[in-house]
């Protein structure tokens, strides 16, 4: 007979518990089902000199072929070549979930004789991507806004130089504040693991000597696990990533993997003992893609939105200065002035202008009452001489 009230009791507890359960600990699942359903979009730039293995490594880093209607060009082709950017866009799912990855190349770049200025087109790119977004933003209809601001930048170094080129510290200097660059150094194959870690720590150098602001991973937080912590030190000491790309499925000890057949040996692509590829990977898309967006969407976005704004401004407050001056009303509703606007240089000069105008006025008036004055008195002093 105890049982019962037991399992009664029991029952009593659990009401007590919902009706102290609000509800609001379920919002990171409505959070996660919303955002499944809806998809994810990531945009991927690859930079750099012709056969550094840039189109090997997208392949190998998102298991696709994006690059098979590509039509390779001989080496008369390549010299009048100019840099242009191309775009390839994959839907990729994994899991139920959908990712719409886009691939921006830049075939051309670095390869001719004279290089300058070549990085303007890409420059001017990932600008216009801003401003697409900004109109789009701004206009009536924002429901279904379609994001193609650049998210990332692989940047492809040569392992044959001594470091950085001057193309590439001029290529990253003239893009760290519009997009994140990511430094890669490529065809990690081709060197000795004890010429990667001197590569790595000369380009380290060379970024911090240059002022170049590469792509920050963000400090853990004083909660977070030793082995993320741990992973963390390890992706910031991995910079630039060294490494190599494969398409190809090799065997190795029996078993198959991706990787690279040499006389000499094989080399697996996905052996972290052997490249970076597998950090690159996981920090792309398992990590920091995220955290990728978030700082194009808060840093590099809010940048250029914050210059347009200014711009706009500056041409407003322009438009109201000259309308003053026409005695004409531009604009038939009120816009938000930011601080007080000092004069302007036209209307100080048109005011120094009117009180110059003034100033000879009087001068001229005073002088015309001494030439009155002057015949009058000189018809008193004659009869007076006479007099005498």
């Amino acid at each position: 007979m105890q049982e019962p009230q037991q399992q009664h009791q029991d029952h009593g507890g659990h009401e007590d518990q919902d009706k102290e359960y609000v509800g609001f600990a379920t919002l990171p699942n409505q959070v996660h089902r919303k955002s499944v359903k809806k998809g994810f979009d990531f945009t991927l730039m690859v930079a750099g000199e012709s056969g550094l293995g840039k189109s090997t490594l997208v392949n190998s880093l998102f298991l696709t072929d994006l690059y098979k209607d590509r039509k390779l060009l001989n080496a008369e082709e390549r010299i009048t070549q100019t840099v242009e950017i191309t775009k390839h866009t994959v839907d990729i799912e994994e899991k139920g979930v959908k990712l719409k990855l886009t691939i921006v190349d830049t075939p051309g770049f670095g390869d001719a004789i004279d290089n300058t200025e070549c990085w303007k087109s890409v420059a001017d790119y990932i600008d216009q991507q801003f401003e697409q977004y900004f109109r789009d933003e701004s206009g009536l209809n924002r429901k279904n806004i379609q994001d193609n601001r650049v998210h990332c930048c692989l940047y492809f170094i040569s392992p044959f130089g001594h470091g950085l080129r001057p193309l590439d510290v001029e290529f990253m200097k003239a893009l760290h504040e519009k997009v994140n660059i990511v430094p890669v150094l490529a065809k990690a194959d081709t060197l000795t693991p004890t010429e990667v870690q001197k590569k790595k720590i000369k380009i380290r150098e060379e970024i911090e000597q240059y002022g170049i602001k590469i792509y920050q991973f963000p400090d853990c937080d004083s909660d977070e696990d030793e082995e993320f912590k741990q992973q963390d030190l390890e992706l910031k000491e991995s910079i630039p990533f060294a490494v190599i790309g494969s398409n190809t499925v090799v065997e190795a000890k029996g078993k198959r993997v991706r990787g690279r057949l040499y006389p000499w040996g094989i080399v697996e692509v996905e052996n972290s003992a052997h490249c970076d590829f597998v950090k690159l990977r996981n920090m792309l898309v398992r990590t920091h893609m995220q955290d990728l967006k978030d700082v194009t969407r808060e840093t590099h976005y809010e940048n250029y939105r914050a210059q347009c704004i200014q711009s706009m401004t500056r041409m407003v407050v322009k438009e109201r200065n000259r309308n003053k001056l026409t005695r004409e009303s531009g604009t038939d509703f009120p816009i938000p002035m930011g601080p007080a606007v000092s004069e302007s240089e036209t209307e100080k000069l048109i005011r120094e202008k009117d009180e110059e105008v003034q100033h000879a006025n009087h001068e001229q008036e005073s002088h015309h009452d001494q030439e009155h004055e002057a015949p009058h008195n000189s018809e008193h002093s004659e009869p007076d001489q006479e007099k005498h």
